[in-house]
C-alpha cells in the first residue's frame, strides 16, 4: 500500500508520519510539504528511524503537487481548517482514499460549519458524503469511505464516553464537560502566545460554553442520537506537551445508576480494541501517552452521571484515530500498526 501525507512536519502530521512509516502494511510513504519541499525528510522528520527512512522515495519531503502525481492508495491531510479542502482538491474523486484531519469535512450542514469557523466551508458539495471517522461508532461505514472526515481531538474524548450514555436515554437535561489539554493540541506555529515561556506553569479556560469550535462537531454527533442534544464546554489548557482529560457531567434519568451506565458502556465497547473501561480508578493522561487508546471511567453522584476519559490529542486525537480509520476502509485489522500500550 502506498500512502501519502499532507502537512507532513506539523505536530499530527510527524505523528503520522512515524505511524505509517511503522505500519507493516505501508510500502512508500510520500511526505509533503507546502512550505519545505525539497528539504531532507531526516531533518524534517528527524524522529524517523532508518527503516522508517527507506519507505520515503528520495528521502525528500515533497511538494503537494508532485503528492497528487504519485496516485497514493491513501492521501492524509493534516493541513489547517479552510486550507485543507481548498487543497485536496487533485486527489478527490479518484481511486484515492482521502482522510482528512482538519475540520473540513465534519460538519455536515453548511451554515453550522461557517458559524464556527468564520467562513463557509470550501466544498460544501463534499459535506453530506463525507463519514466521520470515530470508528468506535463508525465502524462499519468507514469500511466503505472514500472520503473519510478524522475527529477533533475534543470531540474524540468527549463524544466516546458520552454517546453511549446518551444513546442509552440514561441522561436528561443539560450537558456540560470540561477538558484539559496538551499546548501541542495549538498545533506547530510561530506564536508568541503558546511559546514555552508563556505557558509553563499555568492554566486557564479558554473560549467557553459554546464557543469553541468543536462545539457545533459535539453537538451534531449528539443530536444523532437523541433529538435537541446540548453540551457546554470548556476547554483548559496545561503545561505538559501532549494528553487531554475530559470530565461530562449530566443529571441523570430516573432510575439510571452506575450499573446502568456502565452496562451501556460495555455493551458500546465490548469489541472496541482501543478503549479501555477503568471500573476502580479514574484515567489519567500519563497511561495513554503514546497510545492509540481512549480510557474511560464513570460515577454516579447525587443525581448527577459523571463521565471521565484520558487520550493522547495527537495519537487517538489525531493521527492515530485517521490510520485506524484507514485500516477498516482497506480491509485490515483495526488495530493494525497502532500502539495500543502508552508510553510511560
Amino acid at each position: 500500500m502506498t500512502a501519502a501525507v499532507l502537512g507532513a512536519t506539523g505536530y499530527a502530521g510527524s505523528t503520522l508520519a512515524r505511524l505509517l512509516a511503522e505500519h507493516p502494511d505501508v510500502r512508500t510513504l510520500h511526505l509533503a510539504s507546502s512550505s519545505r519541499s525539497g528539504a531532507p525528510v531526516a531533518e524534517a522528520v528527524p524522529e524517523l528511524s532508518p527503516r522508517g527512512l527507506a519507505a520515503v522515495p528520495g528521502g525528500a519531503l515533497i511538494s503537494v503537487d508532485a503528492a497528487a502525481a504519485a496516485d497514493s492508495d491513501v492521501v492524509f491531510s493534516a493541513l489547517p481548517h479552510l486550507e485543507s479542502a481548498r487543497t485536496l482538491g487533485p486527489f478527490l474523486g479518484r481511486r484515492t482514499v482521502v482522510v482528512d484531519l482538519s475540520a473540513d469535512f465534519r460538519i455536515a450542514d453548511p451554515a453550522r460549519f461557517a458559524a464556527a469557523y468564520g467562513q463557509p466551508p470550501a466544498r460544501p458539495d463534499l459535506l453530506g458524503g463525507a463519514v466521520y471517522g470515530l470508528p468506535e461508532r463508525y465502524r462499519d461505514r468507514l469500511r466503505s469511505a472514500d472520503l473519510i472526515a478524522s475527529p477533533g481531538c475534543f470531540p474524540t474524548a468527549v463524544l466516546l464516553p458520552l454517546l453511549p450514555v446518551l444513546a442509552a436515554g440514561l441522561v436528561r437535561g443539560p450537558i456540560v464537560a470540561c477538558a484539559v489539554t496538551g499546548l501541542s493540541g495549538a498545533g506547530r506555529k510561530a506564536d508568541a502566545a503558546w511559546t514555552f515561556c508563556d505557558r509553563s506553569e499555568t492554566a486557564a479556560a479558554y473560549n467557553p460554553g459554546t464557543s469553541h469550535r468543536h462545539v457545533p462537531e459535539m453537538v451534531q454527533e449528539m443530536e444523532a442520537v437523541r433529538t435537541g442534544a446540548s453540551i457546554w464546554f470548556t476547554p483548559h489548557t496545561a503545561p505538559m506537551k501532549r494528553g487531554i482529560a475530559a470530565t461530562v457531567t449530566a443529571p441523570a434519568a430516573a432510575g439510571a445508576g452506575a450499573d446502568a451506565v456502565r452496562d451501556a458502556l460495555q455493551a458500546a465497547y465490548a469489541d472496541a480494541p482501543f478503549v479501555r473501561l477503568l471500573a476502580d480508578r479514574l484515567p489519567a493522561t500519563g497511561a495513554v501517552w503514546g497510545s492509540n487508546r481512549c480510557d474511560i471511567a464513570w460515577r454516579v453522584d447525587g443525581g448527577a452521571i459523571l463521565l471521565f476519559s484520558a487520550l493522547d490529542n495527537l495519537v487517538k486525537g489525531a493521527a492515530g484515530q485517521a490510520v485506524q480509520a484507514m485500516n477498516l476502509r482497506m480491509g485490515l485489522p483495526e488495530a493494525r500498526g497502532l500502539p495500543v500500550h502508552g508510553t510511560p
